[in-house]
């Protein structure tokens, strides 16, 4: 078994929908994923013990939290290319962007057609991502958390890495 980006993508909606119970199709909706492709993760999920069966399915905490600290910037790695138009992401969105509101730099963007910012090309964990992000306010900043922590400098990553703490802590 192989832990696909789009496995750990839906992990992150079921974060975001804060355990509540949601059916596949709802979740595969608000993703713009199948609802087969997001029965398939979450079977990878359970296998991984990164989710539990539970009245519905439920992040194991500890789990994801050491999988998105230790392991995921060296499993999902980025790709940034050249300027683009798209959706802000990683400590250019929020919630990081309000610690990082001094930068010069062309902030990272997930390329998006629909996007409102002009920036540097910075692949998103999941090619949905930007539509996911569009339907959940909660799941755009843990993806951009996630990618804080996936292409992040030092201090970006240790701040996202603390909210990523706490989010997962919380639930």
């Amino acid at each position: 078994m192989e832990l696909k980006s789009q496995d750990i993508y839906v992990a992150l909606k079921l974060v975001a929908l804060r355990n509540e119970p949601c059916s596949m199709q709802r979740i595969g909706e608000s993703l713009g994923l199948s609802s087969s492709i997001v029965h398939g993760s979450i079977q990878k999920l359970l296998k991984a013990r990164l989710v539990r069966k539970d009245k519905g399915h439920k992040v194991i905490s500890a789990n994801l939290r050491e999988f998105l600290v230790h392991g995921i910037r060296f499993v999902f790695i980025p790709d940034i290319a050249e300027p683009c138009r798209g959706v802000a992401t990683a400590s250019f969105a929020p919630p990081l962007n309000k610690e990082f509101v001094d930068s010069n730099e062309l902030p990272y963007v997930w390329p998006d057609p629909e996007g409102d910012v002009r920036g540097i090309s910075f692949s998103p964990l999941h090619k949905a991502a930007p539509k996911g992000a569009r339907n959940d306010k909660e799941l755009y900043e843990l993806l951009a958390l996630v990618d804080a922590i996936r292409g992040g400098r030092a201090r970006e990553r240790n701040m996202a890495i603390d909210q990523v703490n706490h989010r997962l802590s919380s639930k």
